[in-house]
């Protein structure tokens, strides 16, 4: 291999670095603006390291250039004129790789909500199907010490059942001084219950903060015979809430994950 070949080399490598940092730079910065979820972990990270081998050859071909003193491309005339078309090819074939990788991250964002989405309805049902007598129990709602500490502990269960549900909220509706509330109830229950006898639970305490088209939603479930599921997924965090009736009771099981990484990839 010549010193000429050597250059053209260089070029190609050179340029083609300095595309792919191109590329890198802006899918980086749709997946950070947009909150995309799309590659599994070990993909992601990879992905991420990829930009210290694209430096590497960018820097490669410099010093390449540098060692050979390449400061001019000398072509005919004619073969400037027979490339332009080509060049013209070749420059919008580069820039349709943008629109075709924010296809290809939308699409993978869409892909992982809807694995999860089914990944997390099937291990509901199969929670609440196993667990009936404890599911039947949490129908039973009083807003009394006993009833919390009964719910903690079948919650602390529903959610070490399945690792898919790292979080899992049991929400009810009640009432507060004569106005509607949704009270919600973890795994987690406040220790002052058994350090004095005493001491009754507030429900100001178990208030569940929601948004307008939560409560919208929740109460279509509680007023409406409304028992279709609730999923949701944004930026990471992936939310189900799932009615549960019997007996003209009404419940509300409510299971979250916050996912950094997506599902598609090894």
């Amino acid at each position: 291999m010549n010193a000429k070949q050597i250059v053209k080399l260089s070029n190609i490598i050179g340029i083609t670095s300095i595309l792919l940092l191109l590329y890198w730079v802006f899918t980086f910065i749709v997946i950070e603006v947009f909150g995309l979820k799309v590659f599994r972990e070990n993909m992601t990270e990879s992905f991420y390291l990829s930009i210290l081998g694209i430096l590497a050859l960018m820097a490669g071909s410099l010093i390449v250039n540098l060692m050979f003193n390449l400061t001019r491309i000398a072509e005919r005339k004619n073969e400037d004129e027979v490339n332009t078309k080509s060049n013209r090819r070749k420059v919008l074939t580069l820039l349709l790789i943008f629109p075709l990788i924010l296809i290809i991250l939308f699409g993978g964002n869409y892909l992982t909500s809807a694995k999860k989405e089914k990944m997390l309805i099937n291990s509901a049902k199969s929670i609440i199907e196993s667990n009936k007598t404890n599911s039947d129990k949490l129908l039973n709602y009083t807003f009394s010490k006993s009833y919390i500490k009964e719910t903690t502990g079948i919650l602390r269960v529903l959610s070490a059942t399945d690792k898919n549900f790292p979080s899992v909220t049991l929400i009810v509706k009640d009432s507060i001084k004569g106005a509607p509330a949704f009270l919600g109830f973890n795994a987690y229950y406040n220790e002052s219950l058994d350090a004095n006898d005493s001491i009754q639970p507030k429900k100001v305490n178990y208030i569940y903060q929601t948004t307008k088209e939560e409560r919208a939603y929740l109460n279509e479930v509680f007023n409406q015979n409304n028992d279709e599921l609730r999923y949701s997924s944004s930026k990471g965090v992936y939310e189900l809430f799932y009615p549960y009736k019997k007996n003209g009771k009404t419940i509300i099981i409510y299971f979250s994950e916050q996912q950094r990484y997506g599902k598609i990839g090894s």
